[in-house]
């Protein structure tokens, strides 16, 4: 096990030279193969709030400055120990060729903006799929010893068609665009050109597919597309104010070339009664309707 304590997150400047790393194959290869994953767990122990970042967070997503940390924002700020721990450990995959397929965040409470709390990341579940593997990163945020939230994100690795013939991921149906009635979210808006450099500078995260379309070419895609993160923070801002305790899942469907128009359907959040109800959103092209990603609102049940 290997395992590394923070005082503090690591901070863009400081891991830009990972970045940069992350045009190669990285990590010791003699040590793990593509049948396994590190078996490390990155911590930062008294994980502070910076106020500015905050802010500008929730000026970039539409989240209100209601003195509470908006639903995603824990994933935003564990990207900088996963890209840390895609460097520093014998990762088996190149950390650009990652694609963000999958994210779950689930709040057990509302968290202030000024508690002070741990945050713990670690590798899980590496599995076969039709285009190559998949893998997790689990993010537990805790005050005190109580788990107030916590964040799975799924990545796929590009590759080969495993050789194993046990149960592979297979690729997700495109879902179907939803109607909603007139107590739902229908919302058509712009996505500007620059807004994969403005979310990198708020959130760290500075993938060269985001940054502009002559870096983004490089990786084979025609435009800048934007943060899949982001996308799904910008659609829980619309949708107005969650339950206190919820898990909200997303799948990323089709990227967003930078600039695009986009048009949110949501569910109405106020359906949400019991933990056996369910909110559903999609964005998609406003253009051709073809889908961005598809999301889920669930309450927690009564037990956790």
């Amino acid at each position: 096990m290997s395992d590394k304590h923070y005082d503090a997150l690591p901070k863009a400047h400081t891991t830009y030279a990972n970045i940069i790393k992350s045009l190669l194959p990285i990590g010791d290869h003699s040590k793990v193969g593509k049948d396994a994953l590190p078996q490390a767990t990155y911590f930062v122990d008294d994980l502070h709030i910076d106020q500015g970042n905050l802010n500008d967070y929730r000026k970039i997503c539409g989240f209100a400055d209601n003195g509470k940390i908006p639903i995603t924002y824990f994933a935003v700020l564990s990207q900088a120990l996963q890209m840390n721990m895609m460097v520093k450990e014998a990762f088996p995959f190149t950390m650009l060729g990652l694609v963000h397929v999958d994210n779950s965040v689930t709040q057990y409470r509302p968290i202030g903006e000024r508690e002070t709390v741990n945050m713990s990341v670690t590798f899980a579940n590496l599995r076969d799929h039709t285009q190559g593997q998949q893998f997790d990163f689990v993010t537990t945020v805790k005050s005190q010893d109580d788990i107030i939230w916590e964040g799975v994100s799924t990545y796929l690795a590009r590759g080969k068609k495993p050789e194993s013939t046990g149960d592979k991921s297979k690729p997700r149906p495109v879902n179907v665009k939803p109607m909603v009635d007139e107590k739902g979210v229908h919302n058509i808006f712009e996505v500007p050109e620059d807004i994969g450099r403005r979310y990198a500078f708020v959130s760290g995260d500075f993938n060269l597919i985001h940054l502009h379309p002559l870096s983004a070419r490089a990786f084979g895609f025609p435009k800048a597309i934007a943060h899949g993160m982001w996308s799904k923070a910008k659609c829980l801002g619309m949708m107005g104010v969650l339950p206190d305790a919820c898990t909200v899942n997303v799948s990323f469907k089709l990227p967003i070339f930078l600039p695009s128009e986009v048009e949110l359907i949501a569910e109405p959040i106020s359906k949400l009664k019991t933990a056996e109800d369910s909110c559903h959103f999609g964005l998609y092209s406003a253009k051709n309707d073809k889908p961005h990603l598809a999301g889920l609102v669930k309450l927690l049940s009564d037990d956790k």
